[in-house]
């Protein structure tokens, strides 16, 4: 009899501001993925997360998450938008927003901000404020 493997959440789930602010507390590069509720979270983008979580998340520095824009009042800029909006956060700051699922763009900046993450752990470069 094959064994089931147990399936690991790859996106963390942000119901509530309390819940936003924890998240921001994560160590290194979170990529959240911040959706209408009428709509649901971008599923066009669950496996190529995946990919960069199994290729670039070995030293548990790269998390991803999902939250509903109505759910969490700083994201309410966000809400009552059509288009998927991907916020990434770093050192509890939102550092940059990638509009649209455009998956090269998301990917290219995954790998940047993490590489740099991965610097700043080192001790080979500062972080800048």
């Amino acid at each position: 009899m094959a064994s089931k493997k147990k399936e690991i959440q790859l996106q963390a789930v942000i119901l509530s501001q309390t819940q936003w602010d924890e998240m921001l507390l994560n160590k290194g590069l979170t990529v959240v993925d911040v959706y209408q509720a009428w709509c649901g979270p971008c599923k066009a983008v669950v496996n190529l997360f995946r990919k960069l979580k199994n290729e670039y998340g070995e030293d548990n520095l790269l998390h991803f998450a999902v939250a509903e824009a109505d759910s969490v009042v700083t994201l309410l800029p966000f809400k009552d938008k059509c288009e998927p909006a991907f916020v990434f956060c770093l050192n509890g700051k939102m550092i940059d927003v990638v509009r649209g699922a455009n998956g090269p763009l998301l990917t290219r900046k995954v790998i940047e901000l993490i590489e740099l993450e991965r610097k700043i752990v080192a001790g080979e470069v500062q972080r800048s404020e």
